[in-house]
């Protein structure tokens, strides 16, 4: 896959001038009454008094924007008189960055919000604030404008919001006409800001150390916080290119719920809007790695890695190999991982793409296609799993819910049963060779003959699922009489036999592959490899999560799949209640 190149060169709310308690209400207020996909905050404050008033700053915010929230560091800005403001020049500290990383820990209290600070007013000491660029162009347009900056005057100052929204206009690409919001949120300093030493802007002392060309690697799945604060590193330390290597194939084989991970190209896409989102003037090349190293061990230009504390001994490993190469070693710049007190049963402590992918089990991940020709009661969900995963203590637990369970698995076995639908036909095409002295048939002489052979095991096939759909939509149809709201299909082939022309949604059973064959081996008797055969004879997770709605995971203990099981089953109520 060849490298990807990146480079990418109002109408105010109502409200008149408040006291100061009215004030302090005023963000709550709008959270009420307006919401916006997305939005720009740019914080004028100090940067010494900023850190003690971002909680509050983001819960207000938080209530006005749903989606994305851009946030610009932008302290000293004056939003009164008639000239137009300018952009403030903010050196690269180490306390901009522990600033910067606050900022994202504190909006992950916000799960809805993808916060992204924009990074192109902070400049190394190698750069001058001459190269601030003059326009940006975000790729998430804001619809809304809010600053923490406050007036003598009271609340929705008018002057003061025309000149945040001609700044917003001139500075962001922004719409004319967007809405703006003075936030004035309710917070508690812990100390007397006043006794807090005076930012000062043109100061560069003990700047972060600038590279040319900077390097770092990693899975980037659904884009969150604690990868937001690595990426902002990179950038801040790179002055010219960021080469980003995206782990994919052999390197998310060993990642929890590998069939959750996006895409390499979704991944690829959304890594890129982000960078070009905070730092435009960077060159960025995004690479897929398919071992540890990539390009970091040939690519003479790179002077810099950045590394977690998890992955630092991934970083001497590379330096040891571009030594054995005949290049220079690069400057390793390790950042620390960043907790997550919030996090769930079996979650990881800090924050995760892992942790992720574990709340979406149980969750709808696709919309289901509506058909105006089946029938909305029963509404009736496919469940399906390969052998090992767990389906069918999933189905019965359904069952205890409420839902009228239909082992189709079962019926296959009354298909094939003497007196049977499939019986005689089966006899005929395969033989009585495979039946046994009372007549009945010996599936594992029958599975040895189709086995490995997809003539006969189409001409099986052929034979058998018309059958059991035949019965199953006779069953369907009991329960209907039944007046029963929802049904379960507990069905292992149900995406190969192409039944899903019977089911409103497709639920997904999984586990590892060597949980699997654990399990496999145990309960029948099977060698190691006879279970991987079987396995490798039935769809794989990665292609029933794409035909899949529901995905629950079997892996940990009985009652963390009974959690997930209820949680899906609460979800599909309260969908098929809006029906």
């Amino acid at each position: 896959m060849a490298t990807t190149h990146f480079r990418r060169a109002g109408v105010a709310l109502p409200g008149q001038a408040r006291g100061g308690g009215e004030r302090r209400t005023l963000a709550r207020t709008l959270g009420a009454m307006s919401v916006f996909r997305s939005g720009l905050l740019v914080l004028t404050a100090p940067l010494s008094a900023l850190s003690l008033r971002l909680v509050p700053i983001l819960a207000s915010a938080s209530r006005i924007v749903e989606d994305t929230l851009y946030i610009h560091l932008q302290p000293g800005l004056s939003l009164t008189g008639s000239s137009q403001p300018r952009s403030t020049y903010v050196p690269a500290t180490p306390e901009v960055y522990s600033l910067i990383n606050k900022l994202y820990v504190d909006a992950d209290t916000h799960s809805h919000l993808d916060v992204r600070v924009l990074l192109t007013n902070i400049r190394n000491q190698s750069l001058t604030p001459q190269s601030l660029s003059s326009v940006q162009n975000l790729s998430q347009p804001p619809e809304v404008i809010l600053t923490d900056f406050q007036t003598s005057d009271g609340g929705q100052y008018n002057p003061v919001k025309q000149c945040l929204e001609r700044y917003a206009t001139s500075s962001y690409s922004c719409r004319p006409n967007l809405s703006s919001v003075l936030l004035y949120p309710e917070y508690e300093p812990t100390m007397d800001e006043s006794e807090l030493p005076p930012w000062e802007p043109d100061s560069d002392g003990g700047a972060l150390q600038s590279y040319s060309d900077v390097v770092v690697g990693g899975t980037f799945d659904r884009l969150h916080n604690a990868h937001k604060i690595l990426l902002s590193a990179c950038c801040l330390l790179a002055e010219n290119r960021l080469l980003v290597g995206l782990s994919d194939k052999g390197l998310l084989e060993n990642k929890m719920l590998k069939e959750l991970i996006q895409p390499y190209e979704q991944r690829a896409e959304k890594l890129c809007e982000f960078l070009v989102d905070v730092k435009p003037s960077l060159r960025y090349d995004i690479v897929p790695l398919v071992d540890p190293y990539g390009p970091s061990i040939t690519d003479p230009d790179l002077e810099c890695i950045v590394v977690s504390e998890e992955t630092r001994k991934g970083g001497v490993a590379v330096n040891k190999k571009r030594l054995e190469n005949g290049l220079s070693e690069l400057a390793l710049h390790e950042i620390l991982l960043v907790k997550n007190p919030r996090h769930g049963e079996n979650e990881e402590e800090k924050i995760s793409s892992s942790s992720i992918r574990q709340r979406l089990l149980g969750t709808l991940l696709q919309p289901p296609q509506k058909d105006p020709a089946r029938p909305s009661r029963p509404y009736v969900i496919g469940l399906t799993g390969g052998t090992g995963s767990g389906k069918s203590s999933i189905a019965r637990h359904l069952e205890h819910l409420g839902a009228f369970r239909i082992d189709v698995d079962k019926l296959g076995h009354e298909a094939y049963a003497p007196g049977g639908p499939a019986y005689e036909q089966v006899v005929e095409d395969f033989g009585k060779d495979i039946l046994n002295e009372d007549g009945t048939i010996n599936r594992k002489i029958l599975g040895a003959k189709v086995f490995g052979n997809q003539e006969q095991l189409k001409c099986l096939t052929d034979i058998v699922w018309p059958v059991i759909a035949e019965m199953t939509k006779r069953q369907l149809n009991e329960a209907a009489v039944q007046g029963k709201a929802v049904c379960v299909l507990d069905a292992a082939v149900l995406l190969e036999a192409g039944w899903t022309d019977m089911v409103h949604e497709v639920w997904m059973a999984s586990v590892p592959e060597k949980e699997a064959l654990r399990r496999i081996m145990a309960r029948d008797g099977l060698s190691e490899e006879a279970a991987q055969n079987r396995l490798q004879s039935q769809l794989n997770s990665s292609q029933r999560v794409k035909q899949s709605h529901v995905v629950l995971y079997t892996l940990w203990e009985p009652e963390a799949t009974q959690k997930q099981v209820e949680k899906a089953w609460a979800l599909l109520q309260q969908r098929i209640g809006r029906d």
